[in-house]
């Protein structure tokens, strides 16, 4: 083991559990609340041979989840699965009431939901009058009172952390971060608990639960350190046609955290953004090579037509002119609305600032937003609520709808109130911080990239490694990409050794540095194989310059 490795290791504060967790450490699934409930009443529908709706949603995790609970059905002796997604430019996100007209035109007496359903309290409801009953499993947090269903399977809503044994806090505390496709897991190994499902077989599900987990940007530790460390093995095994096919197309060679993230689930997620979830659904739910090749290069076209419409709007948004007057930025335009939260968060990105991205739609202009640090989203939309049709969601991410002439309005009314809050230094909250300081750049080998690999899955709480290159000197800087969004930079370390260096989507700050200056950089290291040959290079995440400092 390299030095380095090990004082990474120390100053994460991890060892041998989280590097190789064991299966059986799991938390038990019965400590969900009404999971007992739940379970019993989907071996009811068994034994009656009743038709079950899978209600989900048109995100990753809720195509994810919906296919995992599909063959959970199946499993247990369900021979009537039918599974609904929401179409998010006619029907939003959540329950509709199409679930209710679809129950009864087909004789459904039974709807579980997945990645939904925890504040469909109106719908639920409905669905009760039409005699048909409901388990929600979800990881949503809630918003009101809890709907009448027959089971609430959602961690969100008990308290996860009142438990009198260290064991029981830590258990409860991992579950509390399932995403959809996670919950829908729990509910497969509380079945083999009860001897509905053979012992082992849950673990096929997994593929797609760490898929679902990555892309939902669920912390990594806990049960999803578990979940995700044995999924990226099932995953490289999986028996899934279309999954497959789509990391064919995908052109994923190697299975680690940023294949999912940036190859498989934006393919995925492509679907319900641009066309249709069902498209998504149906490439993980087919058994046929020849479907599976069709949906996988239709996800792939579809992908392709989403990174267009937002490079394009991005490259439109930004020859508009600088944001320095504005606090929060707010800009509208003609823009497919399922591609508004990604433009948003790029936006935060490359400005550092709030943003809000609208689109004109029947009722107004709809749009979604990013924020971070401590101006919060849903309290500056209560601030506007005079302004919007509607509006609602966290801290960090919202989706609105602002009234039709009300745009100016809106814009001064929100930059007045992030002024009325007297916020000082936000940037911080973007600043990326080091795990470890590297003078001599020769430390970062393909060894340490080999081990750091052990780390993989990446995400919250388990972030991939950032090294800070200790007063490096700049030898080229160089704008790439067809829009020339993107920076490469080689520089020199201390002891003379030299490094390549890539950002995407660079800061514009960082493209007027000049060759020959000194510099503190922050970045992520991997290794870059050229004809047949693999050498060290980095991905720039923060740049100083050393006579600014």
């Amino acid at each position: 083991m390299s030095k380095l490795f090990e004082r990474l290791l120390e100053v994460r504060g991890i060892g041998e559990d989280f590097l190789h967790p064991k299966y059986e450490n799991l938390s038990d699934p019965y400590l969900l609340p009404d999971m007992e409930k739940a379970v019993t009443r989907l071996e009811q529908a068994a034994e009656k041979g009743e038709k079950v709706i899978i209600y989900g949603d048109y995100d990753v995790d809720g195509v994810t989840a919906s296919t995992v609970m599909s063959e959970i059905l199946k499993m247990i002796g369900v021979k009537e699965v039918e599974v609904m997604l929401p179409n998010r430019f006619r029907d939003g996100y959540g329950m509709n009431e199409r679930v209710v007209e679809r129950a009864k035109e087909c004789g459904a007496k039974l709807v579980i939901t997945v990645d939904c359903g925890t504040n469909n309290r109106e719908i639920i409801e409905k669905l009760n009058e039409a005699g048909v009953e409901v388990v929600v499993t979800d990881h949503h947090e809630l918003s009101g009172e809890l709907p009448e269903a027959v089971a609430v399977v959602n961690p969100k809503v008990a308290n996860l952390e009142d438990e009198s044994s260290d064991v029981g806090v830590r258990r409860k505390k991992g579950l509390r971060n399932l995403c959809g496709a996670g919950v829908a897991f729990m509910i497969a190994r509380a079945l083999v608990k009860r001897g509905k499902i053979p012992d082992g077989q849950e673990k096929w599900l997994l593929d797609l639960v760490t898929i679902g987990t990555i892309c939902d940007s669920m912390k990594m530790r806990g049960d999803n350190r578990i979940i995700c460390y044995y999924g990226m093995i099932v995953l490289s095994k999986t028996r899934r046609q279309g999954l497959i096919e789509l990391m064919k197309v995908a052109g994923v060679k190697k299975l680690d955290t940023e294949a999912i993230g940036f190859q498989i689930g934006p393919r995925l997620n492509a679907a319900g953004r641009v066309k249709s979830a069902e498209v998504a659904l149906n490439l993980l739910m087919t058994k046929d090579k020849v479907e599976a090749v069709s949906l996988a290069m239709e996800l792939d076209k579809l992908n392709k037509e989403r990174k267009r419409q937002q490079e394009d709007a991005t490259k439109e948004i930004a020859e508009r002119g600088d944001f320095d007057n504005e606090r929060v930025i707010v800009v509208q335009g003609k823009w497919n609305e399922g591609v508004l939260g990604i433009i948003a968060g790029r936006l935060t990105e490359r400005y550092r600032k709030p943003s809000i991205v609208l689109t004109e739609v029947e009722k107004g202009l709809k749009g979604s937003g990013r924020s971070f640090g401590d101006f919060n989203l849903a309290e500056a939309l209560r601030e506007c609520q005079n302004l919007l049709v509607s509006g609602g969601g966290h801290a960090e991410a919202c989706g609105l709808m602002v009234k039709n002439g009300e745009l100016e309005g809106f814009r001064r009314k929100i930059n007045d109130y992030y002024d009325s809050l007297g916020l000082k230094n936000q940037g911080r909250f973007l600043e990326v911080k080091e795990d470890l300081r590297v003078g001599d750049i020769r430390n970062l080998s393909l060894e340490l990239v080999e081990e750091i690999s052990q780390l993989e899955p990446y995400g919250e709480g388990n972030e991939e490694p950032v090294f800070k290159l200790s007063e490096t000197t700049i030898l080229d800087v160089k704008p790439m990409g067809e829009n020339k969004a993107h920076l490469g930079i080689v520089a020199r370390g201390q002891k003379g050794s030299i490094i390549r260096l890539v950002a995407f989507y660079a800061r514009p700050e960082w493209f007027q540095i000049e060759a020959g200056r000194e510099a503190d950089i922050w970045v992520r290291i991997f290794a870059n194989e050229w004809n047949g040959t693999s050498n060290i290079e980095g991905r720039i995440l923060r740049v100083e310059k050393r006579n600014d400092i």
